[in-house]
């Protein structure tokens, strides 16, 4: 994951679990998983698509600004409220934007886009991505 250059930090860690929580063939139930949550920003790969991965997030509050040159990421909202912050173009073309998700709506930022994601309540999301994107907090 490529990162922008950016003067800020997070006041709170980053709970990331890259392990793969379901097999094919398993049911897969969000409930039980986002019930024992108490971190402010979780993220727990779920199963893997062939090359992609599906992740879930429970969070609350600021993700850094990055970008990933090499691959696309969808964002679906299950519960809450989730912000996506989009960079302006660094030649003035494009004005930054943000895009709101409320439950049962997504979005792809598309490789190379600078963005981060915001939550300021308590939300539910997954996310589709490659798994060469590994979601550190750095």
């Amino acid at each position: 994951m490529e990162h922008a250059d950016r003067a800020e930090s997070s006041p709170y860690p980053y709970a990331t679990h890259l392990n793969v929580l379901f097999g094919a063939l398993e049911k897969i139930e969000l409930d039980p998983l986002v019930s024992v949550v108490r971190d402010q920003w979780y993220n727990q790969t779920l199963a893997r698509v062939n090359d992609s991965v599906v992740r879930l997030g429970v969070m609350q509050g600021d993700y850094h600004w990055h970008q990933h040159d090499s691959d696309d990421e969808f964002f679906y909202v299950v519960e809450g409220r989730f912000l996506i912050d989009l960079d302006p173009a660094a030649d003035g073309t494009t004005p930054g934007r943000v895009v709101e998700l409320t439950p049962r709506q997504g979005f792809v930022v598309p490789k190379g886009v600078i963005h981060r994601t915001r939550a300021p309540e308590r939300s539910v999301i997954l996310m589709i991505e490659t798994a060469a994107i590994v979601p550190t907090g750095s």
